[in-house]
């Protein structure tokens, strides 16, 4: 009997949790952008921990590192050329204690754990050019677009013992034979990032925001002489370290004007991959918000002390679609491009570290890239704090064509949108003459946020027999019927002919 009354009541949960649904008008402000983003917004970092890289009770680089990773494997290969292009950092904790093995460097050795002696647990390590040439090898096939993370304290030293403080001149001799190689064989680099979390208080090293700003314009003078006679000069980005204003601040007021391109910060507010209290944090929007001041204060940084430069997001991790409203919340606050850790590795892996076949942030991550344009429209509701919203002008838009990415954190509500454009005094005069909407619902398989697959309205997304990203084709719906989204999932929805006057010449 009380089985019975179990089943009962789980059918009745089930078909109640099914049937909550929630109205709302979303209001998109049409006439101006309130921010800009890079072309190549979406960026997903390789980094170099070797397999012995442990924490947690896990070992989540199994060969996946920039010194041990498969680069003739086809699927990873394929994940990145859907992008066209992806846009790659190289860099992580260890890369300022890796050197180049060129010029004087004669010796090149591995990353070794359990050593007192360096941070982070490991020995130095080294990049041989043999390795950099295979490395760019998949780059040219790929067609990414490479940031390269420089070590930042080579030829510094420690302040005292037991101090974090590295202190001296930067020593640029094994970078400038590392670069001269590199415009050697041709190979392209988009830009150059010196350092890895040295800022402020830093990660287990620190460097002064003054020190460190006169390094960058060192930097910046080695590229210029070296890069003199190419068609082009790589960018330059830093500090790639956790946001504190007042070094951020001091660090651009020091390198001045013209030097940094991307001012670089790090996020990792959902704490370890493998928190216990992940699935709660990335379903509470109030948590997730708490992001947003760090956001506004990097722009505020940008918009007082460095002007020619732009924010970035260079390591960041995410779960599921806290991922989506990481890359919506960014580009809101004027940020110019997004990196995720990683590509493959760690918890927060773009890829699946055994198979290489994506995990269901890769989908998000790949769709915003081929849907979403470079200009931010303002949006609004007054519906639940659950649903998040964001809209941008469509990438290769025609006629005024907005993107909208719709996001539901509630595990029990459909969201029942209806769009408005602010300017439209009749909509549905018009609405009906209009293409249809473009839609592309994700949703996790058998309602599981924690599972490996991704429902692409309704079909599972899984590569393809020849080992390819599989075809993200829409669903098609009538311009006059509302946006469904569904509990726990997330909703790109491309509406043609929108008439956005902000997106009339994107």
């Amino acid at each position: 009997m009380s089985s019975m009354k179990t089943f009962a009541l789980c059918v009745f949960f089930t078909w109640a949790s099914f049937c909550m649904s929630e109205r709302v008008e979303l209001n998109i402000r049409s006439v101006t952008s309130v921010a800009k983003t890079d072309e190549d917004f979406i960026c997903a970092t390789i980094d170099l921990w070797p397999s012995t890289k442990c924490d947690y009770n896990q070992c989540p680089w199994p060969k996946v590192g920039l010194l041990e990773l498969d680069l003739k494997n086809k699927v990873f290969a394929n994940a990145i050329k859907a992008f066209d292009p992806l846009r790659i950092r190289i860099g992580g904790s260890l890369e300022d204690q890796t050197v180049y093995k060129i010029g004087l460097v004669t010796k090149c050795p591995h990353f070794k754990n359990k050593m007192n002696v360096r941070r982070f647990g490991f020995s130095n390590g080294c990049i041989t050019m043999e390795r950099w040439d295979e490395l760019n090898h998949l780059f040219n096939e790929t067609g990414a677009k490479v940031t390269f993370s420089l070590n930042a304290l080579r030829g510094r030293k420690l302040e005292k013992k037991n101090s974090t403080l590295w202190v001296g001149d930067w020593n640029k001799i094994n970078a400038q034979e590392f670069m001269k190689y590199t415009i050697s064989k041709g190979y392209k680099i988009d830009s150059y990032e010196l350092g890895n979390e040295l800022s402020a208080s830093g990660v287990s090293a620190k460097v002064k925001a003054r020190q460190y700003g006169k390094d960058m314009i060192v930097l910046s003078n080695l590229v210029k002489r070296l890069y003199a006679n190419s068609s082009y000069q790589p960018k330059l980005l830093g500090p790639a370290g956790f946001y504190d204003q007042d070094w951020f601040n001091e660090f651009l007021q020091v390198s001045g004007p013209g030097i940094v391109h991307g001012l670089t910060h790090h996020i990792y507010n959902l704490g370890p991959g493998v928190d216990a209290n992940l699935i709660n944090k990335v379903q509470d929007p109030y948590f997730l918000d708490e992001i947003a001041q760090t956001f506004k204060d990097v722009s505020e940084s940008v918009k007082l002390y460095g002007p020619w430069s732009g924010a970035w997001v260079g390591e960041s991790g995410g779960a599921y679609n806290s991922g989506g409203k990481h890359l919506g919340m960014s580009s809101t606050f004027d940020h110019k491009v997004y990196c995720r850790q990683a590509l493959i590795g760690g918890n927060y892996g773009l890829l699946n570290t055994t198979t290489f076949a994506p995990n269901p942030d890769y989908y998000g991550a790949l769709l915003w890239h081929r849907l979403m344009g470079t200009r931010v429209l303002q949006v609004s509701h007054d519906g639940s704090p659950y649903l998040r919203s964001y809209a941008h002008c469509s990438k290769h838009s025609k006629r005024g064509d907005i993107t909208v990415l719709l996001i539901n954190m509630s595990n029990s509500t459909t969201f029942i949108v209806n769009t408005r454009n602010d300017l439209n005094l009749y909509p549905s005069e018009r609405t009906v003459r209009l293409p249809p909407r473009e839609e592309y619902h994700l949703t996790p398989e058998d309602g599981n946020i924690q599972s490996e697959v991704v429902l692409l309205n309704d079909t599972p997304l899984k590569l393809t027999k020849s080992m390819d990203i599989p075809n993200l084709n829409p669903a098609f719906a009538s311009p006059l019927d509302p946006i469904k989204v569904a509990p726990d999932s997330f909703v790109f929805a491309v509406l043609r002919g929108f008439d956005a006057p902000a997106c009339s010449s994107s």
